[in-house]
């Protein structure tokens, strides 16, 4: 059985009907009979958690064209709801009362074939002063993109479960988001206490996109980095991954977008356990020192939390190459994995940065055995040689000494015995293509060539055949054709001296 090494985020990729399967329902929600590049990029967000894609641009006037067979009564209320949605996308305040009268029975709040309320549209364009109009009408603040396609049926698989105030982030409209947080819209998006989230949260989406003054935002108003999105593919049900939001920005190298979660985050810990006092939870002298704390709500858990999410943001940061927030997240005291201290001393070797190649290459040490596998012997090792016959720098080579020492024991490589090769020639070389004492001619592009029996015969079973049928004469003489002279020469020179003296 093929063991799979869980270093990389994805170990089995999605095959490719899977590939084409949800690219063509993207392509088919946007009424197209093409495949384009983004239709391939949103199923990639799908079918691979965390992949750096941006979403798909909302267009409202997608929507605006019905595909389902409708009688003459639904035909009319469709067309005047259409109606309604084009005089609210148009940016005119002074139409939203007319245009609310031909919504239908669901008034401000009717959604369109794509499941999108007038506020969300509006939210997209990023038309603040139509958002104030349309909350003062009445707008569900925290209405939901639904994740069926029944009544709804051009519903972006991307966009389910959004909120008004997630598509304003996702667009980077400041003003709306402050007007939404504002008028009390669900900070944490569709996201309800103690249910899994399967879409992104307003502060992951500003972390990914590495918009300082949006995550600033949601973080005053009580957003949470540790929330994370359990993704699913097209293949199976289980969860694939825990993208928070420190990941997220880990990942894309937005390091001060990571330094204001950090920030932030311990701001809000009050009596939450250190880095320190997390990495020593499993110690006898730790679970006596908590022990008082484990009625004070859950501080220890807390602290499981936030170190599994720092480990996981540095795993992600080393994956895309982003040294700088690794070693941020290595000086809070986080501890290295093998892979995880390899990817960033590759990193670090290919951007020629000594200083911390050196650090990296002392840290080595405090990787754990347990964390040994493989991956040193296949990618290490010859990474930490490679680092060695370039780099001429002493106190490398004396970190890179160490390493190999604890690798390969404190004992020299014991020297290999040389082998010396015997001479294997069956007759003194004089004797080559010597007429004393031949018994055989042999006749080459019309040159003669003299040779023994008794060597051909032992030599070789080829030359055996060809001469066990000739009669016994005092000299035999065998006419060689289809060989070239010098090249019968070398093969003679092999049988009688063991080695050849020249070069084809």
């Amino acid at each position: 059985m093929v063991r799979l090494a869980p270093h990389r985020p994805f170990l089995v990729l999605p095959p490719l009907m899977e590939w084409i399967r949800v690219a063509v329902a993207h392509t088919e929600h946007r009424r197209s009979f093409s495949v384009d590049s983004d239709d391939v990029r949103q199923a990639a967000r799908l079918l691979l958690p965390g992949v750096d894609c941006e979403p798909r641009q909302i267009k409202a006037e997608d929507c605006f064209c019905a595909t389902r067979k409708l009688d003459a009564a639904s035909t009319e209320a469709k067309f005047l709801q259409d109606l309604g949605f084009r005089m609210l996308n148009c940016g005119r305040t002074d139409l939203v009362k007319q245009a609310v009268n031909l919504l239908g029975p669901d008034g401000i709040n009717s959604m369109s074939e794509q499941g999108m309320t007038p506020l969300m549209y509006a939210c997209v364009r990023g038309d603040e002063a139509m958002v104030q109009m349309l909350l003062d009408a009445g707008a569900d603040i925290n209405s939901q993109v639904p994740s069926t396609v029944n009544k709804h049926p051009s519903v972006y698989p991307e966009t389910r479960q959004g909120t008004p105030l997630t598509f304003a982030v996702l667009h980077g409209h400041v003003p709306v988001v402050q007007l939404l947080l504002d008028n009390r819209a669900n900070v944490e998006g569709a996201l309800q206490d103690g249910a899994e989230n399967y879409a992104e949260t307003p502060l992951q989406l500003a972390a990914a996109a590495g918009n300082f003054e949006l995550v600033s935002l949601l973080l005053e108003r009580g957003a949470d980095p540790m929330i994370g999105t359990m993704c699913r593919n097209g293949i199976s049900s289980a969860p694939l991954g825990d993208m928070n939001s420190f990941s997220l920005a880990a990942s894309h190298g937005h390091r001060n977008v990571f330094r204001k979660l950090m920030a932030q985050s311990d701001k809000e810990k009050g009596d939450v356990l250190s880095l320190e006092e997390i990495l020593a939870e499993g110690s006898d002298h730790a679970e006596k020192r908590l022990a008082p704390q484990a009625n004070s709500g859950g501080t220890l858990r807390t602290g499981k939390a936030k170190l599994r999410a720092l480990r996981e943001a540095m795993y992600h940061s080393a994956e895309h190459g982003h040294v700088d927030i690794t070693i941020d997240i290595r000086s809070l005291g986080v501890p290295w994995t093998l892979h995880t201290w390899l990817e960033t001393l590759r990193t670090c070797f290919v951007q020629h940065r000594r200083p911390l190649i050196q650090g990296l290459l002392k840290d080595f040490s405090c990787i754990h055995e347990d964390e040994y596998t493989e991956e040193l012997l296949t990618h290490g090792l010859p990474l930490m040689f490679q680092i060695l016959r370039v780099c001429k720098n002493e106190a490398i080579s004396q970190h890179l000494s160490v390493i190999f020492t604890h690798c390969y024991g404190p004992f020299p490589i014991p020297k290999l015995t040389e082998i010396k090769r015997k001479q294997t020639s069956r007759l003194d070389p004089h004797f080559l293509n010597n007429k004393e004492m031949s018994d055989v001619t042999f006749l080459v592009e019309g040159k003669p060539f003299y040779a023994h029996k008794v060597l051909l015969f032992t030599a070789s079973a080829r030359f055996k055949s060809l001469l066990q049928n000739r009669p016994a004469a005092e000299n035999t003489c065998i006419e060689i054709s289809h060989v070239k002279y010098n090249i019968f020469h070398l093969v003679m020179q092999y049988l009688y001296c063991g080695v050849l003296t020249r070069h084809l």
